[in-house]
């Protein structure tokens, strides 16, 4: 795998926790501790992407 499309698959993941995160946080019945856990996964997502790009 070459690394644009390593970066492009990275960048897809993000946006789809930035998603899943935003509608978690809209629901009613939201569990605090899961939207927790997503957050850390893009932040972790963002900074390979940015490790990756420099």
């Amino acid at each position: 795998m070459s690394l644009s499309s390593h970066l492009q698959e990275l960048k897809k993941k993000h946006q789809h926790l930035s998603e899943h995160v935003e509608a978690l946080q809209r629901s009613p019945a939201t569990d605090d501790l899961e939207i927790a856990k997503l957050k850390k996964q893009k932040l972790q997502l963002k900074e390979e992407i940015t490790r990756l790009s420099a």
